[in-house]
C-alpha cells in the first residue's frame, strides 16, 4: 500500500499553516528553501529563539527549546547552507543551557493560554534528557552542512550531557525519551543498538502515561533513510510498520495525531505536520 500523494498535498493546501505549505513545497521540489526560512522567520523572536506557537501546543509568544527544536529541524530538512539562522539558535541555547550541558524541558513564561500542561509546568532549573537529545540530534543532522554548527561550543556539551544521560538510563525509561535518543545516537554517529531493546519492532511501544492507547511506532524510532539503528530492526519490521503508517492516512488526504492536543488550531496544525513527516518518511522508506 503506498500513501495518496495527490491527496496529502490537497490536505495541506486546504489545512496547513503556511509554514509547513512551504516545507511541503520544498519537499516535493516544486518551492525553494528560500521561502521556508521566510515562514520560519515568523516564530523567530529578537533574542534568537523560537515561539509563537512553532510548537503547536506551546502557544507562548516566549523563545523556548521545543520552539529551537523545530527551528533546527526544519533547517535540518532544508539542507541549507549560507542561512545563518543555525548558528543563531545555537547561540540562543547557549545562553539557555545549563552548567552540565543539558537544556531545560521549557522555560518559564506566563502567556500560558491554549498551552499544554507540561509546558506550564515544566521545571526550568533541571536540565532534561528528553529536550536535549531531540535539540541535539537535529544540530548533528544539520552539522554534516554547517561546519559553524559542527564547531560550536553548544553541541560540544549538549553531545556529552546526552552521551553521559544516556549511559544512565533505567531499565524501563520513557518511550518519547528513548525515542529522542535513538535519533541523537544516530545523528551523532554513535551506536543506537542497545536502545533497540525497548522499542516493540512489531506493533506498538505504549506511551506510559499518555492518553489511552497513546503509542510510538517503530519508525518513529527510526525515521531517517539511511539511519543506522535501522539495522537493529528486522527488514521485515519496517515493511510492516511503512504499510501502517501508510494505511493510517484519513479520507481527508491528511495524517492526525494520537496524543492530546489542547485547542482546535493546535489539532490542526498538528495534523499539516505530521501529514508531512508522514511524506517524508513514506517517501524515504521503499516499499
Amino acid at each position: 500500500m503506498d500513501m495518496d500523494l495527490d491527496g496529502a498535498v490537497s490536505f495541506v493546501a486546504t489545512h496547513g499553516r503556511v509554514l509547513d505549505r512551504r516545507r511541503l513545497a520544498a519537499l516535493l521540489g516544486t518551492g525553494s528553501p528560500d521561502d521556508v526560512l521566510v515562514a520560519l522567520d515568523a516564530y523567530r523572536n529578537p533574542d534568537g529563539g523560537y515561539g509563537w506557537g512553532l510548537e503547536p501546543d506551546q502557544r507562548s509568544s516566549s523563545s523556548q527549546p521545543v520552539g529551537a527544536m523545530h527551528a533546527l529541524e526544519l533547517l535540518a530538512d532544508l539542507r541549507d547552507t549560507k542561512s545563518p539562522r543555525p548558528v543563531e539558535v545555537l547561540d540562543w541555547l547557549a545562553r539557555h543551557s545549563l552548567p552540565d550541558g543539558g537544556v531545560p524541558f521549557g522555560l518559564p513564561h506566563t502567556d500560558t493560554a491554549g498551552n499544554a500542561r507540561h509546558w506550564v509546568e515544566a521545571d526550568a532549573t533541571a536540565s532534561s534528557l528528553q529536550m536535549t537529545t531531540q535539540l541535539a540530534a537535529q544540530a548533528h543532522r544539520l552539522a554534516r552542512h554547517h561546519a559553524d554548527v559542527a564547531e560550536h561550543p553548544w553541541l560540544a556539551a549538549a553531545t556529552a550531557y546526552c552521551r553521559d544521560g544516556i549511559e544512565h538510563i533505567g531499565t524501563a525509561p520513557h518511550a518519547y525519551e528513548v525515542m529522542f535518543a535513538i535519533r541523537f545516537l544516530d545523528a551523532a554517529g554513535l551506536d543506537a543498538r542497545p536502545l533497540a531493546r525497548f522499542v516493540v519492532p512489531d506493533g506498538p511501544t505504549p506511551v506510559t502515561g499518555g492518553a489511552e492507547g497513546e503509542a510510538l511506532h517503530l519508525l518513529d524510532f527510526t525515521p531517517y533513510a539511511g539511519a543506522p539503528s535501522r539495522t537493529a530492526f528486522p527488514p521485515d519490521a519496517l515493511a510492516a510498520d511503512r504499510e501502517r503508517l501508510a494505511a493510517q492516512q484519513r479520507a481527508d488526504g491528511g495524517w492526525t495525531v494520537d496524543y492530546p492536543t489542547y485547542s482546535p488550531a493546535a489539532a490542526l496544525e498538528w495534523r499539516g505536520h505530521t501529514t508531512i513527516q508522514a511524506i517524508r518518511v513514506l517517501r524515504d522508506t521503499p516499499l
